[in-house]
């Protein structure tokens, strides 16, 4: 039996344990970001060598050359025919549902133009080329690689580089499956705070991305964090996050049932459940008290809640929201009469799902939004990947001859007031059209 902790926001101490509660520091030790910083400067310095080398080490795949790590098209191919029909029915629903969601992200190019001529405007294009990282250790992903994939596919991205590490060259076929689904260009067998910096600086083999997303290890976290600046990155994610809001009349084992499926993927997750309910509560712990036994990862369900689990008693639904947008989770489960009504109060949350019959576990796979969302309260101020993450937008500007007259006495003011003259001057020039 696990005990969750209990918090009620009408207690002089509350704020003090919620903030204690959802602290969560991403940054890793020194010793850990000293390993990374030594194994990104191997990988800089000596490209390909370093990579079979640490593969090799960490992954014990004793390859010779680096063709041996590249998994060519033909056998994605291969894995999407082999696994059950069932499986790949699964795949190429969820590919149709994120694809079509994605396509309404797409950012567009747009510009109007003023009286005199002028023309401002944006013009919108996708990047070159990404990496994604695809995790390959205690379990394997093949959601991560549809869900990083699709967008970078409708946004129109170029080169998709795909790498995976395969510990004693353990394949996953589900995930060379997804990879053949979402249109992946090239896949490599490698993984690793490696396998970030070769796509971050290239080597002879793994070519040099723009942008590198998906999840990994504290490794890999500290990789994509350290070569930040190099190359873009989709963020730094701590562990998963659900928050559910609950006005008391949800069937208790569907609430456990949820809570549970956050918790089941670390230690560290955290779930939390707000309620004005009291007796709720008690219920819910009653059905976690049942249904923990027969869960198959009951061990890191338990110790997740231990850890990081809470109750919460609120006022009311409105106390409700103004917690839930201070903890910003990344997963929110308005599981209430009225969720509609409820929604235009919440201002922070990676994903928001509605109503009493929408499993947060359905964002996970299939529904259609993106299940990479921002977490440790970073949901303030950031969003879930998506199809906009994979463009850049430029500015135009186009100057009639009118317009720059105009808008060259005022950059000029302006200019000279900063003491840059040779902006003024510039501005100035086309005036009347002299030259120097």
């Amino acid at each position: 039996m696990v005990e969750i902790k209990r918090l009620d926001t009408t207690t002089p101490d509350f704020w003090e344990r919620l903030k204690t509660l959802v602290e969560w520091d991403s940054a890793a030790a020194a010793t850990v970001t000293q390993t990374v910083q030594d194994i990104i400067e191997q990988v800089r310095q000596r490209g390909d060598a370093a990579l079979l080398e640490y593969t090799r080490r960490f992954d014990r795949v004793e390859a010779t050359a680096m063709a041996e790590l590249e998994i060519p098209a033909a056998r994605l191919r291969q894995a999407l025919a082999a696994i059950s029909q069932e499986q790949r029915q699964a795949l190429e629903l969820a590919t149709a549902r994120l694809r079509a969601y994605a396509e309404h992200q797409k950012l567009s190019d747009w510009s109007f133009t003023e009286a005199d001529g002028t023309r401002l405007g944006q013009q919108v294009t996708p990047l070159d080329s990404v990496g994604l990282y695809v995790p390959g250790g205690k379990a394997a992903y093949p959601s991560s690689v549809l869900m990083n994939a699709i967008p970078a596919k409708v946004a129109g991205v170029g080169l998709l580089i795909m790498v995976v590490p395969t510990p004693a060259g353990a394949v996953n076929e589900l995930v060379l499956a997804a990879a053949a689904v979402a249109g992946v260009d090239r896949v490599f067998a490698i993984g690793g705070a490696q396998a970030v910096a070769a796509l971050a600086y290239g080597t002879a083999t793994v070519p040099r991305v723009d942008k590198i997303v998906g999840p990994g290890n504290i490794y890999v976290a500290t990789a994509k964090r350290l070569v930040y600046g190099v190359v873009g990155i989709d963020m730094i994610a701590g562990p998963s996050e659900i928050l559910i809001v609950c006005d008391g009349q949800t069937d208790p084992d569907w609430i456990a049932m949820d809570l549970f499926s956050q918790a089941e993927h670390d230690e560290d997750a955290q779930p939390i459940l707000l309620t004005p309910d009291a007796a709720l509560l008690d219920r819910v712990q009653a059905s976690i008290d049942k249904l923990l036994p027969g869960m198959e990862r009951r061990e890191i369900i338990a110790a997740s809640l231990a850890r990081r689990a809470a109750f919460i008693l609120v006022k009311d639904l409105q106390d409700a929201a103004g917690i839930s947008n201070f903890i910003a989770p990344e997963h929110l489960e308005l599981s209430v009469a009225d969720p509609e009504a409820l929604l235009p109060q919440i201002r922070h949350a990676g994903a928001i799902f509605l109503g009493r019959y929408t499993a947060e576990a359905l964002g996970d796979y299939c529904a259609g939004p993106n299940h990479v969302l921002p977490t440790a309260r970073t949901a303030r101020f950031s969003s879930p990947l998506g199809v906009y993450d994979f463009q850049k937008r430029s500015t135009l500007l186009h100057c009639s001859a009118a317009g720059a007259a105009a808008l060259g006495k005022t950059a000029a003011v302006l200019a000279r007031g900063e003491g840059l003259t040779a902006h003024a001057r510039s501005a100035e020039l086309r005036l009347s059209g002299e030259s120097t």
